[in-house]
């Protein structure tokens, strides 16, 4: 089973599969929200919270992203939710076409980092932070690029 990059959001994932979606020309969408499971009678959920994600998956091209919000009730015991710089999600496809419509499409409302450009390592790599914050990084050769840095070091 491959790694799936799993993000996680205060209160806005909704928002967020669907921009990435219709970004990403996801060909599967799935989305539980925490009123879409039994509730502990004892312990219920505010309304607002019944209403966020509890889990997702979108896929698309051979890829798959999961994601969720944060439930504030639980932030306690989770701590509070921080974008950082941390996470990445790359995108390795040969395809150069794909890579530039998925590049112009996330990069709306966010801030392109480096634009795909041809680099030594790659003929097409670019960088981006989407309009949630998520950082994203694309190159059509990195697993070529990997081979041949490695293959010279037997």
């Amino acid at each position: 089973m491959p790694a799936i990059a799993y993000l996680n959001f205060d209160g806005m994932a909704e928002q967020v599969i669907d921009f990435y979606s219709e970004a990403l020309d996801a060909y599967e969408v799935k989305k539980v929200r925490f009123a879409d499971i039994p509730q502990d009678p004892n312990f219920p959920l505010p309304e607002n919270e019944l209403r966020m994600i509890m889990e997702s998956a979108i896929e698309f091209a051979g890829g798959k992203i999961m994601m969720s919000d944060i439930l504030p009730s639980m932030k306690a015991v989770t701590g509070e939710l921080v974008k950082g710089n941390n996470v990445w999600i790359s995108l390795v496809f040969a395809d150069k076409a794909l890579m530039r419509q998925y590049f112009s499409n996330l990069s709306v409302g966010g801030h392109v980092i480096m634009p795909l450009s041809d680099t030594p390592w790659s003929s097409c790599f670019g960088l981006l932070v989407d309009k949630f914050g998520v950082a994203w990084k694309f190159n059509s050769d990195a697993d070529l690029f990997l081979d041949s840095v490695m293959s010279g070091k037997k």
